[in-house]
């Protein structure tokens, strides 16, 4: 699984990332995790609002931070 959290480093951004890696952890999935700042990949995605969550090549999520229960939903539905 390939997870992308796009964003520029903001404290949204940061919070999503630690909520995703702690939930990847905690189910135990074999996942790839990579941020992406670079703003024109962030636009190829359509996302205008940060962060976004992106679950492979898929945008799950923007402009917000998902609850742990959707998150692990969203993850573990691959």
């Amino acid at each position: 699984m390939n997870i992308e959290i796009l964003g520029m480093g903001c404290v949204k951004c940061h919070k999503l990332d630690e909520l995703v890696r702690q939930t990847v952890r905690e189910m135990g999935v074999d996942a790839s995790i990579t941020n992406v700042q670079d703003v024109k990949k962030i636009m190829a995605y359509g996302v205008m609002t940060l962060p976004g969550l992106v679950i492979d090549g898929a945008v799950k999520i923007a402009g917000r931070i998902p609850s742990a229960n959707e998150l692990k939903g969203l993850i573990g539905r691959k």
